[in-house]
């Protein structure tokens, strides 16, 4: 077999910065969901939207019983629907990250298979990427997606199982490298079983990324010469 790599990227602070439209979906949908107005925002750097969405609950002061599991779909569609009406605002208050196009380019003209890891639901990373025109570099089919109910590492190591299915190539922890921005992004690479490359483009500063036992650090992604070494292609 043919030692392809297989680059998985985070989507949210590492390929994308949509913070501002992704703040008024939630509180949109959080409030048709919950009944009540999403007074404070959770977490959301390297956690899945439904984490996130349960910790909204208690930091609102939402019903935090057994039932509100029953609320995650309900939410999940509404946070969709409220994303999709702000799809002209992606680009006017978003932006991509300095280098991310780039980047992705320049890992796609070598022999690598890239698509995303991210704890955004499919349709919200499709509809970030497709607003800036990134979903080309990337095969989204194989993505791991924060709608799929397994923690991230584990969900790197689907993703494997996916490419390798599709793609007829085994890829290992040799050559599977994982971008992201925040530890929790280090750590899903250490249990999935991949490089960890961290970018502190996001909330972590370059020190905390080392911290966590991220293989390498970079502080953008403009620097191409330098991503594609980090990824192992350059």
């Amino acid at each position: 077999m043919t030692k392809t790599r297989l680059v998985l990227w985070n989507v949210d602070l590492t390929l994308v910065d949509v913070a501002r439209v992704t703040r008024a979906a939630y509180a949109e949908a959080f409030a048709r969901v919950a009944g009540r107005p999403l007074v404070q925002l959770p977490q959301l750097a390297g956690r899945s939207e439904s984490e996130a969405f349960f910790d909204a609950l208690a930091l609102n002061e939402a019903d935090t019983g057994p039932a509100c599991e029953q609320l995650l779909q309900p939410f999940s569609e509404e946070l969709a629907r409220a994303m999709q009406a702000r799809r002209a605002d992606m680009v006017t208050h978003g932006q991509v990250m300095a280098g991310a196009a780039e980047a992705l380019k320049a890992v796609q003209d070598h022999d690598v298979r890239q698509t995303v890891l991210t704890g955004t639901s499919r349709p919200n990373a499709l509809l970030k990427l497709t607003s800036f025109g990134l979903d080309g570099y990337l095969d989204l089919d194989i993505g791991g997606y924060g709608n799929e109910s397994y923690p991230r590492g584990t969900l790197l190591h689907l993703v494997k199982l996916r490419a390798g299915e599709k793609y007829h190539t085994e890829f290992g922890d040799d050559s599977t490298v994982y971008v992201g921005d925040s530890p929790r992004d280090v750590d899903a690479a250490g249990i999935g079983g991949a490089r960890a490359v961290a970018v502190a483009s996001g909330r972590s500063t370059a020190a905390e990324l080392r911290e966590a036992g991220a293989d390498a650090v970079l502080a953008d992604l403009t620097d191409v010469a330098a991503v594609l070494a980090a990824v192992g292609v350059g």
